[in-house]
């Protein structure tokens, strides 16, 4: 049972990129999907309105959370995805603010896997 507690707590402790990794090496090592099976829904009853299909998120707002140990090369990092100056760009890091709005899924992994090369740990929510 510890082996499984150590893995979990791993897994816990890994990127969204990371575990997008992780998913996809099982998936070939298994030859399995780890997508969501489709189920056919019954035909509602009279007078009762079907639930709408939840939508797979496409737009994520990329945030700072840990600056880590390399400031300047976060900083570069903003200044690669932004169009903010020096100064400003700074403020945003001590800060730990939003990066970007609306980015796309392979922007927000594009931006966790250079802050994450920076140094810095990043969220896409």
């Amino acid at each position: 049972m510890a082996d499984i507690q150590k893995l979990l707590e791993e897994v816990k402790g890994m990127t969204v990129l990371e575990l997008n990794e992780l998913v996809k090496a099982l998936e070939e090592e298994f030859g399995v999907s780890a997508a969501a099976p489709v189920a056919v829904a019954a035909a509602p009853a009279a007078g009762a309105a079907a639930a709408p299909a939840e939508e797979e998120k496409t737009e994520f707002k990329v945030s700072i959370k840990e600056i880590g140990d390399k400031k300047i090369d976060v900083i570069k990092a903003v200044r690669e995805f932004t169009t903010l100056g020096l100064g400003e760009a700074k403020a945003l890091v001590e800060a730990k603010g939003v990066i970007k709005e609306n980015a796309t899924k392979e922007e927000a992994d594009k931006m966790i896997a250079r802050f994450k090369e920076a140094g810095a740990t990043v969220v896409a929510e």
